[in-house]
C-alpha cells in the first residue's frame, strides 16, 4: 500500500512561544506560520500572546503588533487594510479570508493563520503569487474594440448592461477563492480557477467588449474551465461576498448557447 509523508525538511514544527507580560487580563493567543528560506531549519508555528486592550479590532491588526512591538522579523503582504487591495489574503483558523476585514472576536479561541493554501511560499505569510496573475493576463483584462471611440465621448452604457458588471467588477483578485478550490490544487497548471474565471466572465458580459467569440475560444479547453466540478468552495469563502461559482457556469452556459446556434 502506497504511503504519502512530507519530506522531512518540510514537516512543521512548533517554534517559538512569546508570552503576554503577566498580569494581564485581556489576552488573545494566536499561533503563526514561520518559514524562512534563507536558512535550513523547518517551517514552524510560532505563538504570540497579545494584550487586546491594546490591539486594534481585526487580526491584520494583530499581525501588525506582532511585526512592531514583538518579533520584526514576521513577514506578510499589507497595503489598504479596507479589503480593497487584496494583499493580506491568508488563512485564518481553516479558511481563507482578507486579514484587514476579519474580526478578531470572530474567532473564540485560539487564531491560527497561515499562508494561502496549496501555493508556494516565499516567506512566512508571503505566498509566490506569480502564476496566479500571469493566468490572470492569459485572458486579456481589458477592453478589446475593432470600432474605433468617439472622439468626444466614451464608449457608452445602458443602466442595465452596467448592472451585469456588479458582482464581478469588485473582484480583488487576493486569489482567497482559487486557492480555496480542490480543483485547482490538484490543476493550477492548467485550470484557469475561480478569480480568474470570474475576471473572464466580467468582460464576456461587457457590453463595450466586441471579442466575445475570441474569448469563449480560449476558455473552450477541457481544463481552463471544465475542471470546475461546482464543488462552491469559493463562493463560500470570498471575503468580498461575491460569486464565482455562478460566473463560471455563466460561462459554460454561454459556451453550450454558442453550440447549439
Amino acid at each position: 500500500m502506497a504511503e504519502f509523508t512530507l519530506p522531512k525538511n518540510s514537516v512543521v514544527i512548533k517554534g517559538k512561544n512569546f508570552k503576554a507580560l503577566p498580569g494581564l487580563k485581556n489576552v488573545r493567543r494566536f499561533e503563526v506560520y514561520r518559514w524562512d528560506p534563507d536558512t535550513n531549519e523547518n517551517p514552524r508555528i510560532d505563538s504570540y500572546e497579545l494584550d487586546m486592550d491594546n490591539c486594534g479590532p481585526m487580526v491584520l491588526d494583530a499581525i501588525l503588533k506582532i511585526k512592531n512591538e514583538v518579533d520584526s522579523s514576521l513577514t506578510f503582504r499589507r497595503s489598504c487594510r479596507e479589503g480593497v487591495c487584496g494583499s493580506c489574503a491568508m488563512s485564518v483558523n481553516g479558511k481563507n479570508t482578507l486579514a484587514c476585514t476579519k474580526a478578531i472576536d470572530s474567532y473564540p479561541n485560539i487564531i491560527k493563520i497561515f499562508p494561502l493554501p496549496h501555493m508556494q511560499v516565499i516567506k512566512d505569510l508571503v505566498p509566490d503569487m506569480r502564476h496566479f496573475y500571469e493566468q490572470y493576463a492569459s485572458i486579456k483584462p481589458w477592453i478589446e474594440t475593432k470600432t474605433p471611440a468617439l472622439q468626444d465621448s466614451e464608449r457608452l452604457q445602458s443602466k442595465s448592461d452596467r448592472e451585469k458588471l456588479d458582482g464581478l467588477y469588485d473582484c480583488v483578485l487576493c486569489a482567497c477563492c482559487s486557492t480555496s478550490c480542490p480543483s485547482y490544487w490538484w490543476n493550477s497548471e492548467q485550470y484557469l480557477g475561480p478569480a480568474v474565471l470570474l475576471q473572464a466572465y466580467r468582460w464576456l458580459v461587457d457590453s463595450r467588449d466586441e471579442a466575445t467569440e475570441p474569448r469563449l475560444d480560449l476558455l473552450e479547453d477541457s481544463f481552463k474551465l471544465y475542471r470546475c466540478h461546482t464543488i462552491m468552495n469559493c463562493t463560500d469563502t470570498c471575503p468580498k461576498g461575491l460569486n464565482p461559482a455562478k460566473a463560471i457556469a455563466e460561462t459554460k452556459k454561454m459556451l453550450l448557447e454558442r453550440k447549439l446556434r
